[in-house]
């Protein structure tokens, strides 16, 4: 099956009128809300369309598992700035928009969509932004798109900035200040800590891993991995405010958030948050049976 011919047939399958919910690896199946009940299930296509290793950019269906992503890309040395849960699609990881442990490093998982084609509330497939960056211009859909939950459109296709895989990659840990790191390390891939221990993922050439590990000092071990992340909640806070944090945490430094082990509700949100996520719920989809059940007001960080 072509190109066309299989998101046009994602774009019949999903129709313009009753309730679909998009279903990918379900790894993040309750954030923001489960699904409503009765609401139909669709799947987007799947595959890896292209990669361009000399331009680093990648254009792969909705579908397709990451880790089957990851398998192209490293054929050419290269990577994607998607976490890698078990089981995860790349649609679902961008509606979900979390960008995993690596977000210090790495950026946001939103800055690595360069153009999305997705199927609309009446069923319609539309195309935004553009794999030349300097060639897209006017109001940024495909970052209103990424951490949406598919509320306002079903992703069909993607096309992702890629990047260098680390030739070395090496967590350490040990008794630290978090804080005092991150402005004596260069670009650290993630920095975590939980009141006591930090965690620090550094990457890149050996000998540059070598040369941010001997900068931490003797405090520091290599360990396997970063710690459990507590699953009671999470959250998100300014980072400047993580010193103040208290019980039983693991927090990302640099970024914000915070994994509790307690479990919280959601922070109300503010009034004109909530009328603007309003307003453009009723502009993509007035019916709201694009994954009805879902809001991105109930996935809090």
């Amino acid at each position: 099956m072509d190109l066309s011919a299989a998101l046009r047939r994602f774009a019949d399958e999903v129709g313009p009128r009753d309730p679909v919910v998009a279903v990918g690896g379900r790894t993040q199946w309750s954030v923001g809300g489960m699904p409503a009940p009765g609401a139909r299930e669709v799947r987007a296509p799947a595959g890896v369309v292209q990669h361009e290793p000399a331009e680093m950019i990648v254009r792969v269906r909705a579908g397709t598992p990451v880790a089957e992503l990851n398998a192209v890309l490293t054929e050419a040395g290269q990577t994607v700035a998607l976490p890698a849960w078990e089981g995860a699609t790349v649609g679902g990881v961008l509606a979900v928009g979390r960008s995993g442990l690596r977000r210090l490093g790495w950026g946001p998982v939103r800055d690595t969509v360069l153009e999305v084609r997705y199927v609309s509330a009446d069923g319609k497939l539309i195309k935004a932004g553009g794999p030349v960056v300097k060639n897209v211009t006017g109001f940024d859909l495909c970052r209103l798109l990424v951490g949406s939950l598919g509320t306002l459109g079903l992703l069909a296709e993607v096309v992702l900035r890629v990047r260098p895989r680390p030739a070395a990659s090496r967590w350490l840990a040990g008794v630290g200040d978090p804080f005092d790191l991150t402005s004596r390390l260069h670009r650290p891939s993630s920095i975590l800590w939980d009141g006591t221990t930090t965690w620090v993922l550094l990457e890149g050439h050996p000998a540059d891993v070598d040369a941010q590990a001997a900068v931490m000092g003797p405090a520091f071990e290599v360990v396997e991995g970063p710690p459990p992340l507590p699953a009671g909640s999470r959250r998100s806070v300014r980072p400047s405010a993580l010193r103040e944090l208290r019980g039983s945490f693991v927090a990302e430094v640099g970024v914000g958030v915070v994994h509790h082990a307690d479990p919280a509700p959601p922070a109300a949100p503010d009034p004109s948050t909530l009328a603007l996520h309003r307003r453009i719920k009723a502009l993509f989809d007035p019916t709201g049976r694009l994954n009805p059940g879902r809001s991105v007001l109930g996935a809090a960080a």
